[in-house]
C-alpha cells in the first residue's frame, strides 16, 4: 500500500495529466506569484514600515512551503541525486536558499533578485520545454550559429576599441573622454543607438565620427538577428516531413503516423 501511495503522489507531484496533478502544480504556481510579490512589496520602504511583519511572515511560510515541496520532490524522484543536481533542481534549491542564508550571513533583502528564479518553475508547470517543437528549433539554431556570433561578437569588440580610442584622441578629458576606457563605453552606448547623454563629442569631427558610428549602428544590430533567422529557416526545413498519403506536412520528429490521414511515417 505504500509503494501504490508513494507512486501515486509522486504522479500528482511530478506529472500534470488529471485533476489531481493540475491541482498541484496549479498551487505552485500560486506561491510562487505571491512569494515573488512579496518581495517586491517589501523593497518599498513605506510598505515595509507598516507591514513589515507580515511580509516578513509571508516569506517564511513560502519559504517552508517551497522546502517541503523540495524535499518531496527528493523523496519521490526515481534518481533522487540526478533530480537534485538537474536544472530545475537547482533551481529549486535557489529558491529557498536566500531565507535560510540570510539567517547567517546577508539580510534576505539583498537576495531579492535570486528569488526571482522561482518564475522558471513555471516552464516546468507548463511543459513548454517538452512540448514545444519551436523551442529546439530555437536552441539548435543558436547552437549552430555560435560560431558566426562569435565573430560577430569580436568583430564589434574591435570597432569598439578602434573608435573608442579614436574619440579619446580626438576629444580628450575637456570633454568627458577621460580614457580609452571611459571612451569605449561611449562608444557601445552610442553604436548601440542607446544614447545616454552622459558623455557627448563637442569638435565638429568628434561629431563626425559618431554619426558614422550611428549609422554602422543600425546594420550591426540587424546582423545577428539574420544570423540566427537563416539559421531557424534551416533547421525548420530540415525538420519537415511530408506523409506519402495525403502530402500533408509534418513537423514533429517523434510523430510515427500522419495525424492527418493516420498513415505511418516509416514506410
Amino acid at each position: 500500500m505504500a509503494l501504490v501511495t508513494k507512486k501515486r503522489l509522486a504522479h500528482i507531484v511530478f506529472e500534470s495529466d488529471d485533476k489531481w496533478s493540475k491541482g498541484f502544480d496549479l498551487v505552485v504556481l500560486l506561491a510562487i506569484l505571491l512569494s515573488v510579490a512579496a518581495a517586491m512589496l517589501e523593497s518599498v520602504s513605506e510598505i515595509r514600515t507598516k507591514f513589515g511583519s507580515v511580509l516578513y511572515s509571508l516569506e517564511w511560510l513560502f519559504t517552508i512551503v517551497f522546502t517541503i515541496e523540495y524535499a518531496l520532490r527528493i523523496w519521490l524522484s526515481r534518481n533522487p541525486k540526478g533530480y537534485i543536481f538537474s536544472f530545475y533542481g537547482i533551481i529549486d534549491f535557489l529558491a529557498v536558499l536566500p531565507a535560510y542564508l540570510s539567517l547567517f550571513l546577508f539580510s534576505s533583502h539583498f537576495l531579492v533578485v535570486v528569488r526571482a528564479l522561482r518564475f522558471l518553475r513555471i516552464l516546468r508547470i507548463l511543459k513548454l520545454g517538452r512540448y514545444m517543437q519551436e523551442s529546439q528549433i530555437l536552441y539548435r539554431s543558436l547552437l549552430a550559429s555560435r560560431i558566426k556570433i562569435g565573430l560577430f561578437i569580436g568583430t564589434v569588440i574591435t570597432i569598439v576599441l578602434i573608435m573608442g580610442t579614436i574619440m579619446f584622441v580626438i576629444e580628450g578629458p575637456a570633454n568627458g573622454f577621460t580614457s580609452i576606457p571611459r571612451s569605449m563605453y561611449w562608444a557601445i552606448v552610442t553604436l548601440t543607438t542607446v544614447g545616454y547623454g552622459d558623455i557627448s563629442p563637442s569638435t565638429d569631427f568628434g561629431q563626425f565620427i559618431a554619426s558614422i558610428i550611428m549609422l554602422m549602428g543600425y546594420g550591426i544590430i540587424a546582423i545577428p538577428t539574420g544570423i540566427i533567422s537563416s539559421e531557424m529557416v534551416k533547421e525548420s526545413q530540415g525538420n519537415k516531413r511530408s506523409c506519402k498519403q495525403c502530402e500533408a506536412n509534418i513537423y514533429d520528429d517523434s510523430a510515427s503516423f500522419c495525424k492527418y490521414c493516420g498513415t505511418s511515417l516509416s514506410e
